[in-house]
């Protein structure tokens, strides 16, 4: 690496300083942000996307592993909508759009009434259609459907984990 690259990251780096930049997952409130994390149980989320969804999400929660100690319960409502993009002559469809939204709300467990926070997660992704070929549409949608669950799961992670880190006593 030249002097010139090397003066343009440091330079970078010092603006984030400056301007008050944190990772999110860095220091001692970062690290109990991510372990924090651990403690959140996911419902279950209806349908096979909700599953995918779900699968996502414990798998970024829950980076060691399943949870020791299970202290918020997090619920989901995940909807999934199809909009027609390429339509031919004769009215057949070659190409859709999902359009994924995931309304979500942090509770402690034992008590459901008490919300601590809700946001929500949306994401887009679109396949073709390809004439006669049954096998790969279905193939091809299961693969949108979990890029879709790895997208909002991904936002809803990152809403969790700076939640946390800014209520560290919750």
């Amino acid at each position: 690496m030249s002097s010139s690259p090397k003066i343009v990251v440091l330079v970078a780096l010092l603006a984030l300083a400056g301007c008050g930049f944190t990772p999110l997952y860095g220091g001692d409130a970062g690290q109990a942000a991510s372990a924090r994390l651990d403690e959140v149980a996911v419902g279950n989320i209806p349908e096979r996307p909700g599953q995918m969804l779900r699968i996502s999400l414990e798998t970024q929660l829950h980076a060691a592993g399943a949870p020791v100690t299970e202290r918020y319960a997090l619920d989901v409502v995940y909807s999934i909508a199809t909009t027609d993009m390429g339509v031919l002559q004769d009215s057949a469809t070659t190409r859709y759009r999902l359009s994924a939204t995931a309304n979500w709300r942090l509770t402690p467990i034992g008590n459901p009434q008490q919300m601590l926070i809700q946001g929500s997660a949306t994401g887009q992704d679109a396949g073709n259609i390809i004439d006669q070929q049954y096998f790969a549409v279905d193939q091809e949608t299961d693969t949108l459907n979990q890029h879709l669950a790895d997208m909002l799961a991904a936002q809803i992670t990152s809403q969790l984990a700076a939640w946390f880190r800014a209520h560290p006593d919750a």
